[in-house]
């Protein structure tokens, strides 16, 4: 995960301060060096640490912080407070254009970036807010390109345009747009060229084709894994063509989080969404302030609870709750349950967003734990997963062999199956005309 590493020594440095009753201009010091330290491993832009260090340490030895009732928390908060304005404040949203009318967006970036992959989750979330978008295919250089986003297109459900390589992108574009009017599109994805390096080519392209259209939004896929070159690419993007908002890609990765506490400060524009994982619904809108807290290990329940809310469906979590009050779940219920906890990005991205993965990264967390009791499942057949007292030992047997595991873990399975009932009916029954919702998870995912 991004700023794994960061956050760890952070952290270690305000379990410091906390621990000390009073704080002196020394420890304040000591503890600045620290952070700076921190910050610079981390690929933080040299001038982006100097001034967040100065901010910090003129604020942190003021006399209402070194004479409060518990100073090393207050430091903490202003250090939370000075990342906060670093990544941005606020978040910053795309606001399409009004009464339904065209709006046009561009994405560019080098080359290996993730950008066709991000031009797609992004009209994907569009699609699903109501809008009508199109993906426009622009990279007439790279091979394959058209086809890669064609099938990203139709993985998303959203049409793409496609003159092939014969014309010219300000053309395809041009093109695009009539199309779109005449279609009732109401958002365009332009997926521009990456090249492997900047050259004067790319971005006269660029340039030529924010001169004849309207360009609403020019938006830039920086891969945050290459650390301060994602952060001279964003400063000449924005010199030569101007730029709206930056793109992260790869911020689920190894990475050091540079790119990200430097882009913004450096180029003066925000940081919009955040790529965080492959799959086509892994993009995220980027909050400086719960960004900042999974950095300082604070966790990010909000974002867990939205992709809770995406991931479990209102009518169903209705549904398991009343089976929870019966005891009726049965093995499909289970295998729903898995699928959704993966869709909330599996056990090690919960504990992250809980604020506990510092205190957890010692413990070896095996995410295809879950993939056993899925195989054991689909080796049943429809009759056994939906009634359950059917098992035996000749079925179980069977199940072993077909889901490629002893019998002993199927026996185990079963048992923490029916134990999971048991509770659940004792826990339906104690929370009974509570809070609606309560069962929305009924396995404790």
């Amino acid at each position: 995960m991004a700023f794994e590493s960061l956050g760890d020594k952070l952290q270690n440095v305000f379990k410091k301060l906390r621990g000390k009753g009073a704080l002196t201009e020394a420890d304040v010091k000591e503890a600045m060096k620290e952070v700076k330290r921190a910050l610079l491993e981390a690929d933080v832009n040299f001038k982006v640490v100097k001034n967040f260090v100065n901010t910090v340490s003129e604020q942190a030895v003021g006399e209402d912080v070194m004479k409060g009732l518990n100073p090393g928390q207050m430091v903490i908060k202003i250090v939370r407070d000075e990342m906060v304005k670093l990544l941005g404040s606020e978040i910053t949203e795309i606001k399409p254009e009004p009464d339904g009318k065209l709006t046009i967006l561009m994405m560019c970036g080098l080359q290996g970036a993730g950008k066709t992959t991000t031009v797609a989750k992004l009209a994907s979330q569009w699609k699903s807010k109501g809008k009508k978008p199109m993906l426009v295919a622009c990279d007439i250089y790279r091979p394959a390109a058209i086809q890669q986003l064609q099938t990203n297109g139709d993985k998303v459900g959203v049409p793409v345009f496609t003159m092939g390589t014969d014309h010219k992108p300000v053309d395809i574009v041009k093109a695009a747009i009539s199309h779109a009017e005449k279609n009732g599109i109401n958002m365009i994805f332009i997926d521009t060229a990456g090249r492997l390096h900047i050259d004067e080519g790319m971005m006269a392209e660029l340039q030529e084709i924010k001169d004849a259209v309207n360009v609403h939004y020019s938006l830039l896929t920086v891969d945050s894994m290459t650390g301060q070159d994602a952060v001279n690419v964003a400063t000449t993007f924005q010199e030569k063509i101007g730029i709206d908002g930056v793109i992260l890609t790869k911020l689920d990765g190894d990475t050091r989080g540079g790119a990200a506490l430097s882009i913004r400060a450096v180029t003066g524009k925000p940081i919009m969404y955040a790529g965080m994982g492959e799959k086509l619904t892994d993009l995220e809108p980027f909050y400086p302030d719960r960004m900042t807290s999974r950095i300082l290990g604070m966790g990010d329940v909000e974002t867990l609870i939205e992709k809770a809310q995406q991931a479990i469906d209102d009518e169903k979590a209705a549904e398991m709750a009343e089976k929870a009050m019966k005891a009726k779940f049965d093995y499909n219920d289970f295998l729903e349950q898995l699928d959704q906890m993966k869709q909330l990005g599996g056990m090690s991205s919960i504990i992250d967003m809980l604020g506990m993965g510092s205190k957890m990264k010692d413990v070896e967390i095996d995410e295809k734990a879950a993939e056993r009791p899925k195989a054991i499942i689909l080796s049943m057949t429809p009759e056994e997963r939906s009634h359950p007292e059917l098992m035996n030992i000749s079925r179980k047997q069977r199940i072993a062999k077909g889901a490629g595991v002893d019998i002993s873990e199927v026996n185990r399975f079963v048992k923490q199956f029916e134990e999971s009932k048991k509770m659940m009916k004792k826990m339906s029954g104690m929370m009974k005309g509570k809070k609606k919702g309560f069962f929305r998870n009924p396995f404790g995912f």
